[in-house]
């Protein structure tokens, strides 16, 4: 599945005192010109698409909804032959639900999400909600995001939230569509020790950014996380209820992977970032290790745009590595189609700076990222699943 998505963020932050919708798809002009968007795609050869409304405009309240722009756009994707993965939630919720603190909201999204699946029964790929481990570090932890909270404790309030909202809605799509198939696009995290004195913090961190997975999966969590989960508001019942109504079976292992997700924790606590270290091959195969998962490769790219093909075709050499080395990759992903609008500032900053890492400009140009990525479908597109079938036949 070689693949792109419409970068659609819409967090709320506070700016100049007050609070501001962050909504990527309007400030990077996807409204107005989403059918030259999707003309796009087939430009490149681009058959699959990370795709979906906007949350906080689509789900007006319990059992209201407006379907207006998703009818228009996801029937010229049936039309034109692209297969969506479509992404319920991304990073915000509607102002009448407040943020990811909201304990009601789990039920009222599983309810939206039998809603699009009844809509749309031709859509079989989800990504109900995106990147729940950064969603729940913004919004709960570092204040940044929607109900801006800080502490482990509001962290581990919006992680349970977001995974049962995830959860749920998953059982909400398969009560409609039996044969859905959930990709999981989650952010994959690695923390270097600078020293041998935060070695041990290094490890905890490095426990924590499998929660949202253990928690989706229902993975059995290990002794520290467990005191971490339960000194933090989490009771047993609740870890018992993921245990019980996961739906791993159903589930790909979507892993995304920036020069950023790599960090290093300094002797004083501070973490900073480290650069790329190990990279998409030894940290993908990390998660691969505990979950078994099929895996898609689901978010990259460099905001250099003089760096961007040769980024490509770094991630692209990881990620085929790992099917020659046994992990069952399904697709890749360049995120996103366009430029996008200060995730430099992971959009706290209302500056307008342009980041320089789509597969176009927001003229709509094409970016030599992209003329490389459509040489790289045309050149793979036919071979790696004849290879991929090899390779499983030897293990």
């Amino acid at each position: 599945m070689f693949a792109t998505g419409i970068e659609n963020s819409y967090p709320t932050i506070e700016w100049e005192g007050k609070n501001l919708r962050r909504d990527e798809m309007e400030e990077c002009g996807h409204y107005k010109r989403w059918k030259d968007d999707f003309g796009l795609l087939q430009e490149l050869g681009i058959e699959h698409l990370r795709y979906g409304p906007p949350l906080y405009r689509a789900h007006l309240g319990p059992g209201r909804y407006d379907w207006s722009f998703a009818d228009e756009t996801f029937h010229a994707l049936k039309q034109a032959g692209i297969v969506p993965i479509a992404d319920l939630c991304h990073f915000g919720v509607p102002d009448w639900v407040g943020g990811f603190d909201n304990p009601e909201w789990p039920e009222l999204f599983a309810e939206y999400a039998r809603a699009f699946a009844q809509r749309f029964t031709w859509v079989k790929f989800y990504t109900p909600v995106n990147e729940i481990f950064i969603a729940a570090e913004f919004s709960g932890l570092l204040g940044w995001w929607n109900q801006r909270a800080k502490g482990d404790r509001s962290f581990v309030e919006a992680l349970k939230i977001l995974c049962k909202a995830n959860i749920l809605a998953m059982h909400a799509i398969l009560s409609v569509r039996p044969d859905a198939i959930f990709i999981q696009s989650e952010s994959s995290e690695y923390f270097h020790a600078d020293e041998p004195s935060c070695a041990a913090q290094a490890d905890f961190l490095n426990q924590r950014r499998y929660l949202s997975l253990d928690l989706t999966y229902g993975y059995p969590i290990d002794m520290m996380m467990y005191e971490y989960m339960t000194d933090n508001g989490m009771s047993r019942q609740e870890l018992h209820w993921f245990r019980d109504h996961h739906v791993k079976a159903r589930c790909v292992m979507g892993n995304d992977y920036y020069v950023t997700n790599e960090h290093l924790v300094k002797a004083d606590g501070s973490i900073e970032p480290s650069g790329e270290v190990f990279g998409y091959y030894v940290i993908t195969h990390q998660y691969f290790a505990r979950y078994r998962l099929p895996v898609m490769h689901t978010e990259t790219n460099t905001r250099d745009a003089d760096q961007a093909e040769q980024w490509l075709k770094k991630e692209w050499a990881n990620m085929h590595r790992l099917q020659q080395d046994g992990v069952p990759i399904i697709g890749f992903t360049w995120y996103s189609l366009t430029d996008q609008i200060d995730w430099d500032s992971a959009l706290c900053q209302k500056r307008n700076n342009v980041n320089e890492c789509g597969l176009f400009d927001l003229d709509r140009k094409i970016r030599k990222v992209g003329e490389a990525y459509k040489g790289l479908i045309s050149r793979w597109a036919d071979i790696l699943p004849t290879e991929s079938r090899s390779v499983r036949a030897d293990y």
